[in-house]
């Protein structure tokens, strides 16, 4: 299975927060595995084996980006983020806007030699950032409406190793490792019953995660985000290193129980990993999922990456691997576990 290819195909669509229903690639690779549906949100849920312990696999589908927040008399288009998007990396980006039709723009950028000497130190705030499709306003129109989702342009490409680049990594990683998960299991099934959860929405409300996790309520439940990777300015005890395998999280609000599970199967199987300490809350869906109806037990594996919410995040596609590769184990284990207490 060539995870790169799958990351590729993943980020090619649109799905930024509350838009996802476009995603069929998701439901797509799933389906090759698993049965199939959606739910009243977006949510893409497929289940695969049966019986025994019944865990849930959680990633969201979703991307951040912008949205169309006003066609001025120019045909110049005002937006706001959808999600957390870094505007000091927006401007002069390259974009799709997801009206009636995709359509090409760039956000504008003042030059450099008509902007205020303390413009340097700052980031613009989106009262100054536009999208220029060079088309006038009523052209525009016929095409786009307020509340269409924009995308910034960044395929994936691949960087020295097997490390890749592009936009919405966060969170397509952690779907490419779910997928791979199954793929691992499908020869030979385990004794558990497996949902997986491509969750909407998390990068706005995590609703997707709080109605899918409801709606599924599973015995235990693990999630696939990204995390952070080491990197100039970034904190190394705050962050994980590149080609040293999935982040499983230590936190609060997590299961300890199936945190040091994940911790155990990992080097008992020789799979690298590395672990990431989160004092309170880790930032992700597990905190919703952890405390859906009467309760779930959750753990969280994280891949690192570089550059978040920017369009050049950064991953090595060993972690992914070993993310999947760790998921699988415990799976099996469980599996193993389950039929020896029949």
């Amino acid at each position: 299975m060539d995870i790169k290819k799958i990351t590729e195909y993943l980020t090619e669509g649109e799905g930024v927060s509350g838009n996802e229903m476009s995603l069929a690639a998701a439901a797509k690779l799933l389906g090759e595995y698993a049965e199939v549906k959606t739910d009243a949100l977006g949510n893409v849920i497929g289940t695969f084996g049966g019986g025994g312990t019944h865990i849930m696999l959680d990633a969201h589908i979703d991307r951040i980006g912008l949205i169309v927040t006003a066609i001025d008399d120019s045909g110049f288009l005002r937006i706001d983020k959808c999600g957390g998007c870094d505007t000091r990396v927006l401007c002069a980006a390259d974009v799709t806007i997801w009206g009636k039709e995709p359509l090409y723009g760039v956000i504008t950028s003042t030059p450099p030699h008509l902007a205020h000497s303390d413009d340097e130190s700052k980031a613009p705030g989106f009262d100054n950032i536009f999208v220029d499709t060079g088309l006038p306003a009523d052209e525009v129109k016929k095409i786009v409406s307020v509340g269409d989702r924009i995308t910034v342009d960044a395929p994936v490409k691949s960087l020295a190793g097997n490390k890749i680049t592009g936009s919405a990594l966060d969170d397509r990683l952690g779907a490419a490792a779910l997928i791979r998960v199954l793929d691992i299991l499908k020869d030979e099934p385990p004794k558990v019953e497996i949902s997986v959860l491509f969750s909407v929405q998390e990068e706005t409300t995590e609703a997707g995660a709080k109605t899918g996790a409801f709606g599924i309520y599973p015995d235990e439940a693990i999630a696939v985000d990204v995390s952070f990777a080491s990197a100039p300015s970034v904190s190394e005890t705050e962050s994980g290193k590149f080609g040293k395998g999935g982040m499983i999280c230590i936190s609060p609000s997590l299961s300890s129980d199936m945190s040091e599970e994940l911790i155990r199967t990992a080097s008992e199987n020789g799979i690298r990993f590395q672990t990431e300490i989160c004092p309170s809350l880790t930032g992700t869906n597990a905190d919703v999922i952890t405390v859906a109806g009467a309760g779930i037990k959750t753990g969280l594996v994280s891949i690192p990456i570089r550059n978040m919410h920017t369009q050049a995040e950064i991953a090595d596609l060993d972690d992914v691997e070993s993310t999947a590769q760790i998921i699988a184990a415990y799976i099996k284990a469980k599996g193993e576990r389950d039929n020896v207490n029949v």
